[in-house]
């Protein structure tokens, strides 16, 4: 059992993603946007981090580059969730530090052998 950061600005994703990750035998942490998200990886130290990319303040890709440039969090991997599905999105979020990356809308086996995958 992982304990897995959620961090989505829309409560039904965060609801979904809680719901599939809960089912599949992990503990979760929410986080409304990427200032929150930043601040909960640093306090909480998650195993993983599901990071949406479109949100209000500190967007995903910025979130997920500090989380991957600091020494107190880079070991904590970030798989990227958002509707923008073009290579160039995808090739930019890998840059920033995430892991893997998926797109909206996910279901619940993708999502936990993306996990699984990650944490290997």
């Amino acid at each position: 059992m992982a304990k897995v950061l959620v961090v989505d600005d829309s409560p039904t994703e965060l609801h979904l993603l809680t719901k599939y990750l809960e089912a599949g035998g992990h503990q979760t942490l929410t986080a409304a946007d990427g200032e929150e998200g930043l601040a909960t990886a640093r306090s909480e130290l998650p195993d993983l981090i599901l990071m949406d990319v479109v949100m209000p303040g500190l967007n995903g890709f910025q979130a997920t580059r500090k989380i991957s440039r600091d020494p107190a969090t880079s070991g904590i991997p970030v798989v990227m969730i958002t509707t923008k599905d073009q290579d160039t999105d995808r090739e930019w979020g890998m840059r920033q530090g995430a892991r893997a990356y998926l797109v909206k809308p996910v279901s619940e086996t993708q999502l936990l052998s993306a996990v699984d995958e990650v944490l290997g």
